[in-house]
């Protein structure tokens, strides 16, 4: 059962999502804190006129610098968020290949990505996932010339855990 704090949760995912998908395809990564909006407004009320009215405990994403180049997973562990922040939420592009492709992989870590990014059965996905300090996720997958979009929970279970420790 979805609770009502996750149903925000989702909301802001497909909302950053959303956001991103209009800019198209071939971005990078791309981070947003996530905000309680009254608390925001109370700090910036000159945001009132972006954001508009919302209710009591309603999140707010906030973009955050491009984020650096190199691995993903090493790159998200230096992150750490100050306490106003709630969540994060992170969207970005992945190729996938079907498991039958997993033998023909080549060892060296460089050469898979150049394989992956040549290989005649991948797809390119965009991911977003968000996370909240006290464990709630949520994150949905757009495939490329698809419209359709995956929403559960738990589509990216490691990227889960390294957002999930950028708040400790």
């Amino acid at each position: 059962m979805t609770s009502p704090d996750n149903d925000e949760l989702t909301s802001v995912v497909l909302e950053v999502e959303q956001h991103v998908a209009n800019a198209g395809w071939d971005q990078p990564s791309q981070v947003y804190a996530l905000a309680d909006t009254g608390e925001l407004l109370a700090r910036e009320p000159s945001l009132q006129t972006h954001i508009g009215d919302a209710p009591a405990g309603s999140l707010t994403p906030v973009e955050q610098e491009p984020l650096p180049g190199g691995r993903l997973d090493d790159v998200l562990a230096g992150i750490g968020w100050p306490g106003e922040v709630l969540g994060c939420v992170l969207v970005t592009e992945l190729v996938v290949l079907p498991p039958s492709a997993e033998h023909e992989a080549p060892y060296d870590e460089r050469d898979i990505e150049r394989w992956a990014a040549t290989h005649p059965e991948r797809q390119d996905v965009r991911l977003a996932v968000g996370v909240m300090r006290d464990g709630r996720h949520a994150s949905c997958l757009r495939v490329r010339n698809d419209d359709d979009l995956v929403v559960h929970p738990d589509l990216a279970d490691n990227l889960i855990d390294v957002l999930l420790a950028t708040f400790t």
